[in-house]
């Protein structure tokens, strides 16, 4: 599906366009987004009582800044990347990550997300990258680049 992470290189320069469109709404709409009091109870899924959804291309950037064939499973419900209740991928993470401030306006939010998946699809059909939506526990689970 997606092959070897060095090779999607246009791919992930089009996703971190996509993040750094997303930091710049977020500085626009402050007032909006809410305050993050990176306590990371947001990454210990079942206990917040949410779940996060991901695309293969955010997985491809994530895969090719970590320089891995294969990315940390999630066994349980806690995010893998969270250490010591903070985010080790943070300037790396997913778009829901980026977006979703537990005391932030909803509507504002969802608005953002939509946009954001409008584009991420748009870059799996533009890279030929089959279109997931997958919740990540699953998508950690089985993304493996070598046999994508």
């Amino acid at each position: 599906m997606v092959g070897k992470p060095a090779g999607h290189g246009r791919l992930v320069e089009e996703v971190a366009a996509l993040y750094d469109w997303i930091g710049g709404r977020l500085r626009q709409e402050s007032g909006r987004i809410g305050r993050c009091n990176a306590c990371g109870a947001c990454c210990d899924f079942p206990s917040y009582g949410h779940r996060l959804f991901v695309t293969p291309p955010e997985l491809i950037y994530l895969a090719t800044k970590l320089d891995v064939d294969r990315l940390s499973p999630m066994p349980d419900g806690r995010c893998p990347y969270q250490q010591d209740n903070r985010c080790s991928i943070h300037e790396h993470r997913f778009v829901g990550c980026r977006i979703f401030h537990c005391r932030g306006d909803s509507d504002f939010q969802g608005e953002l997300s939509e946009a954001a998946i409008k584009r991420l699809k748009s870059l799996c059909e533009e890279f030929q990258v089959p279109y997931r939506y997958w919740d990540l526990p699953a998508a950690l689970n089985a993304f493996d680049v070598k046999q994508e």
